[in-house]
């Protein structure tokens, strides 16, 4: 590790893309090792979510994830495929969790079963997370301002009064629907970017 990398400031750190992340873990920069992990780790955790895992299950999922990316990192030819590549791994861990519970039938008692079929639910599934990592990532581009009223107005149940959301904000309450505006169209435009259909 280079001595400009172990001082890098960790605010710095949060803002690198996947190619830098990649680079910085294979020359063994344990901050983003951290870093990494962070960043995907709710995209991790959704996948056995989605396949209706348990807590303790779902842990499973994300640490054979973490594992298989601790091993297989320095395999990966394009850093900016690795969302895809973790997601993939995480499904057929859930996928292979989901048969061994379900299993009835031995395999080593009929050996001539059929290998299963990946479902059809599952690539749904894939299309769908990767829907909901590009709206973190997007929303993670927006300024602090825009990421907080984004959250304040879409994420929360009920629905947060417009006044409430200004005073939280500092802004008058007039201004919020503009300012809505404005961070929905940067939104928009980050999602085009990373090709959100």
């Amino acid at each position: 590790m280079s001595p400009v990398t172990a001082k890098a400031p960790k605010k710095a750190a949060q803002a690198w893309n996947d190619t830098r992340l990649v680079k910085e873990c294979l020359a063994g920069n344990q901050e983003a090792w951290s870093l990494l992990v962070d960043k995907y780790k709710a995209l991790i955790y959704s996948i056995p979510v989605k396949y209706g895992l348990s807590q303790a299950e779902a842990a499973d999922v994300f640490q054979a994830t973490c594992m298989e990316l601790l091993v297989r990192l320095a395999e990966l030819r394009e850093p900016r495929a690795l969302p895809k590549w973790l997601m993939q791994v995480a499904h057929h861990e859930c996928y292979r969790m989901k048969r061994l519970n379900q299993r009835v039938v031995s395999r080593d008692a009929e050996p001539d079963l059929p290998e299963p079929e990946t479902p059809a639910m599952a690539e749904s599934l894939v299309q769908q997370t990767q829907e909901e990592q590009m709206l973190r990532e997007a929303i993670a581009s927006l300024t602090p301002q825009c990421q907080r009223l984004v959250a304040l107005l879409f994420f929360e149940m009920p629905a947060r009064p417009y006044a409430e959301v200004a005073a939280e904000l500092g802004l008058a309450v007039g201004s919020i629907g503009f300012t809505r505006q404005k961070c929905i169209e940067r939104l928009r435009r980050q999602l085009e970017e990373l090709g959100f259909c």
